[in-house]
């Protein structure tokens, strides 16, 4: 009996619609209203703008440096590993062809990756600035970007704890809607394990075995193997030394955020389910929960900051490009911005990483060497999508151990 590849893909997408009605879309629903709902709350709770500002300059000083040591961690591995190198020019001249022609195959994605090009590192910082300083948070929020409802939310939550006694019922409201929300999210999870099986099943049925094979096999294992480090060993380190908590204890706790970040490759879309099991099984302080989590889905992307350094590397190894130290230190700079300035939506860091092929195609340019061609990225479009749960999941249990941090940092000013 002959296999039709179009019937597979359309069983597939079947699967995967029906994960999106269950779990997915009844999450990002509550995404905008549970970001406002819990910031606001958190801070208002703080009360004292000096202790916010502690906890602020902890929460930016570990997301940074988790980002940076994920995409050097990353760097070091692809470096050594070297996935992309070995080739003949006539393999390497093929896997191109196949990734010109994947990378053309969805005009979305080649215009969206097409003005992250154009868009630079200067222009990812001004971006990330701009959606510090939004015009208009209704419209922030109509767009779906929460980092322009964070940044109102913090001042709208400053605003109610300066307040006092005159703002003591509109707090005592916003107490009531966070309550209220985290009942609902109890509602989604009764669905998630039909969702979560909805998901996995057709993302199974749309990746072959064949993409395992060959220099992309040794690329998503560098990957991988580069996630599981972090995600296992270094993180596990931060939360048992700064947080002085079992980290596989905890990891266990919150097992159901990480599980529904593996499968919707959504950081966003998986912030409902992370509050719950952070304040809930998790242990973590509601204050801190709704001050980092929320900035966490957004600001803190491990797993794609290393994902992007070794995605780039690997295509100038598979480019027969020889990279100088300057050019690995320009990567994981890069990758970190980049990672920072990716939408917390599932695929979001295959459209940044052109942001770090393009810094490293201009260092190149400065010493008079070819660049690579953009469409290169087409060769690692096809696995995307799996690396894409594990990193998004990575993502999700740093903002957890994060979480875990500032609450233990938070009881030790509590006790002084």
């Amino acid at each position: 009996m002959l296999h039709d590849p179009t019937a597979a893909t359309a069983v597939s997408t079947g699967w995967v619609t029906a994960g999106e009605l269950l779990l997915l879309r009844p999450l990002q629903m509550i995404v905008i209203p549970l970001v406002l709902v819990a910031v606001v709350h958190g801070i208002a709770s703080i009360g004292d703008p000096k202790q916010l500002g502690r906890l602020g300059l902890i929460v930016a000083a570990f997301y940074l440096g988790c980002m940076l040591c994920a995409a050097t961690l990353g760097t070091v591995l692809v470096e050594t590993i070297r996935p992309g190198s070995g080739l003949s020019s006539e393999e390497s001249a093929r896997l191109l062809a196949i990734g010109d022609s994947a990378y053309r195959s969805d005009g979305v994605r080649m215009e969206r990756m097409t003005a992250g090009e154009n868009m630079g590192v200067g222009g990812a910082l001004g971006s990330i600035v701009q959606q510090l300083l939004p015009k208009s948070p209704l419209g922030e929020a109509a767009a779906g970007n929460t980092v322009g409802v964070i940044v109102f939310s913090i001042f709208l939550g400053l605003g109610l704890a300066a307040g006092g006694e005159r703002t003591l019922r509109a707090r005592e409201v916003v107490a009531g809607l966070f309550a209220a929300l985290l009942e609902v999210i109890q509602w989604i999870l009764w669905l998630m394990p039909v969702g979560l099986f909805c998901f996995l099943v057709g993302i199974v049925g749309r990746i072959g075995l064949g993409s395992f094979a060959g220099p992309v096999g040794w690329y998503m294992g560098t990957v991988i193997l580069g996630l599981f480090i972090h995600g296992f060993i270094v993180l596990p380190c931060l939360a048992g030394v700064f947080a002085r908590t079992n980290p596989w204890k905890f990891m266990w706790s919150v097992r159901k955020a990480l599980i529904t970040g593996f499968a919707t490759s959504s950081s966003n879309a998986t912030l409902p389910v992370t509050v719950r099991e952070c304040t809930g099984p998790g242990g973590c302080s509601p204050r801190a929960t709704n001050f980092v989590i929320p900035l966490g889905a957004t600001l803190n992307l491990d797993g794609t900051a290393l994902y992007e350094a070794v995605a780039a590397l690997f295509l100038f190894q598979l480019c027969g490009v020889d990279l100088t130290t300057a050019d690995l230190v320009i990567a994981v700079l890069t990758a970190t911005l980049a990672a920072i300035g990716a939408a917390g939506i599932p695929s979001a860091g295959l459209v940044t990483l052109v942001i770090v092929v393009a810094a490293v195609n201009t260092s190149l340019a400065g010493r008079g060497l070819p660049a690579i061609p953009l469409t290169a990225i087409g060769v690692i479009v096809g696995v995307d999508r799996i690396l894409d749960m594990c990193r998004t999941m990575i993502n999700v249990w740093g903002d957890c151990v994060g979480a875990k941090i500032v609450t233990r940092l938070e009881l030790d000013a509590q006790v002084v």
